[in-house]
């Protein structure tokens, strides 16, 4: 069995058969076991007395538990930040796990993987309260499952996502939006989300009505405050909420387009972000109850939380660069 370790009763084995006075090459072939295998067991285990097999078999478990390494979450330094960040801050492991190199980067111990962090908190009996506060607080880990069919959208004068630039996916260049909205509890109140795709930063606005004239309005009101350098176009759900994209691209100068139906990754930007708002949001809260600050600090908690697709950076700190180098720019 070349490849594995010896076992209890193949140690067993031997000490039958060294007692017998076969010699440590013809007890190998006897268990289909290489000589050099053999002869280190016997050099190690031997007593004056002979080969020890529960002594072999002790010696071996101690050695093994030895040679593991420790728990990274014995590390209590590590163990209180990741509690904080968790509970206090509702980073996910990933984040977690992405942004303590560029918090401790001369402190080794302080690394962990984010499934190593999801393995400790569904298994450990004395971390499964931090489960709570992760995005989706499942029972169990379980894999994602597959979306619902829908009918495709209606919406007219619509431009496919297939017909923007192709220089957009690449995410060099700010001033591409994706937009989206979030139902209220019984869709009697919605937030309209604007999320940019190179800086990843977030707009929102709270909404009585998802009439296409009442969300052309709010965004129009979310975007006309910055520099026509900084919204250039905007790539939209399907939903019939949009469907006065025209006064919207009229109104900022910009292009409108429409991802492929079923195709949300197209605007996996958005819906991500979306996601990250649903952990402060759950679905079924009321946001005719919300109070516009409430979701003033939401906006500004995501704008300052660590991305792994911006390098552990957070929106705000990449916007703040792109603005800076567009400055440098226009005095050149």
């Amino acid at each position: 069995m070349p490849g594995t370790h010896l076992s209890s009763f193949e140690r067993g084995q031997i000490h039958i058969l060294a007692k017998q006075g076969v010699k440590f090459m013809d007890i190998a072939k006897e268990l289909g076991r290489s000589a050099s295998t053999i002869g280190r067991e016997l050099k190690r285990n031997s007593t004056p007395r002979g080969y020890d097999p529960a002594r072999a078999q002790r010696q071996y478990e101690e050695r093994r538990q030895a040679c593991r390494p420790k728990a990274r979450l014995a590390y209590t330094p590590l163990l209180d930040y990741v509690k904080t960040k968790i509970c206090d801050e509702e980073w996910t492991p990933e984040t977690i796990a992405l942004r303590l190199p560029l918090d401790f980067p001369d402190d080794p111990n302080m690394r962990v993987s984010h499934e190593t962090l999801y393995r400790a908190l569904y298994t450990r009996h004395n971390l499964h309260y931090l489960i709570q506060c992760l995005p989706q607080a499942r029972p169990r880990r379980r894999k994602r499952g597959q979306g619902k069919t829908r009918r495709g959208p209606s919406i007219p004068n619509r431009v496919g996502i297939e017909k923007r630039p192709a220089h957009i996916e690449q995410r060099t260049e700010p001033g591409h939006w994706e937009a989206d909205t979030i139902f209220g509890k019984n869709q009697d109140s919605f937030l309209v989300t604007l999320v940019e795709r190179s800086a990843r930063i977030l707009r929102a606005v709270e909404v009585f009505s998802k009439h296409a004239d009442v969300v052309a309005r709010a965004i129009n009101e979310l975007l006309l405050e910055l520099p026509t350098s900084w919204v250039k176009t905007i790539t939209f759900d399907n939903g019939t909420e949009f469907a006065d994209h025209k006064t919207i691209a009229d109104t900022l100068n910009v292009d409108t387009y429409f991802a492929t139906p079923y195709c949300s990754w197209q605007r996996g930007t958005n819906e991500n972000t979306n996601g990250l708002i649903r952990r402060y949001l759950p679905k079924g809260t009321c946001f005719k109850n919300l109070h516009p600050n409430r979701l003033k600090t939401i906006v500004k908690q995501l704008n300052n939380r660590p991305r792994k697709c911006l390098k552990a950076r957070t929106p705000n700190e990449v916007f703040q660069k792109q603005r800076q180098e567009h400055l440098l720019a226009l005095r050149t």
